[in-house]
């Protein structure tokens, strides 16, 4: 059940801790991605659905979610819209995701779902049209079969990480997740990067985690860090990417230089693979 070498670049993020700015990383990667040219298609396989109003697609409108794809009832393809952002689609989630573990635990293909959803989405007209470049999968803040199916579907996960002071912990458990699943389901499944969120400049204790992190990780900790800023907090209530909500903010210049560090990293691992 390998990935098809025609299909997008399939990130997932994930950290069982909420709170983090998986989603807000999610919409505005996704956002800041699209700005620099590539197609991108925002996954959001969260049930309290956050990604997909912050993309402005409120919860009366979603009609056909990732609970529909993941229960079989249509393809992702029918399930993605369109967003305000130029060559940036989501496919929305809805509350309904909370039931589908227990509707699919005793399913042979329960960890599949969503792979073969991207799978055949590559092969679908939609995909002839719009040709997407990255899949961004928003995970829940859980290491539930939700979070499974998008580490089996993926070919890297992306960590984001508060900059407060439990920021390393439970990531063991969270690498050790990773692990399991490249073992058991996902060969290909690697650590893209870790991106240090919620900066606060004049905190010591910020500067220290960091500090501490980039000891414990290493290369694996991107350079970009997202700094704590009102803008990025202010922009989902207007259903927007803070990049369209405030350009020149400090918190959409970051997403755009972490877009731009992760085209690099994804340049490096084509080379080293060729």
């Amino acid at each position: 059940m390998n990935m098809l070498p025609e299909t997008p670049r399939v990130l997932a993020l994930a950290n069982q801790k909420g709170g983090v700015g998986k989603t807000t990383t999610a919409i505005n990667l996704g956002t800041a991605l699209a700005a620099i040219g590539e197609k991108v298609l925002v996954i959001d396989l969260d049930p309290q659905g956050n990604a997909s109003t912050g993309l402005g697609i409120e919860r009366r409108d979603r009609g056909l979610s990732t609970y529909e794809v993941l229960s079989g009832d249509c393809s992702l393809a029918e399930a993605v819209r369109e967003t305000t952002v130029q060559r940036l689609w989501v496919a929305p989630s809805t509350m309904d995701l909370l039931g589908l573990e227990l509707e699919i635990a005793s399913t042979s293909d329960r960890a599949f779902r969503l792979r073969a959803a991207i799978e055949a989405l590559s092969k679908s007209r939609l995909f002839q049209e719009i040709g997407f470049t990255y899949v961004l999968v928003d995970c829940p803040p859980s290491l539930n079969l939700l979070t499974i199916n998008a580490l089996s579907a993926s070919h890297s996960i992306l960590v984001p990480l508060q900059c407060e002071f439990f920021a390393l912990e439970g990531l063991s458990q969270l690498l050790s997740t990773v692990e399991q699943v490249k073992n058991a389901l996902n060969p290909e499944l690697s650590i893209h990067g870790i991106v240090l969120t919620m900066y606060d400049s004049r905190n010591n204790l910020s500067s220290q985690v960091v500090a501490d992190v980039r000891e414990t990780m290493g290369d694996a900790v991107y350079d970009t860090i997202i700094p704590r800023n009102v803008r990025i907090s202010e922009a989902p209530s207007y259903g927007k990417p803070v990049l369209l909500y405030d350009l020149k903010c400090a918190g959409s210049q970051a997403y755009l230089r972490l877009a731009s560090e992760i085209i690099q990293r994804e340049r490096e691992l084509r080379r080293v693979a060729a």
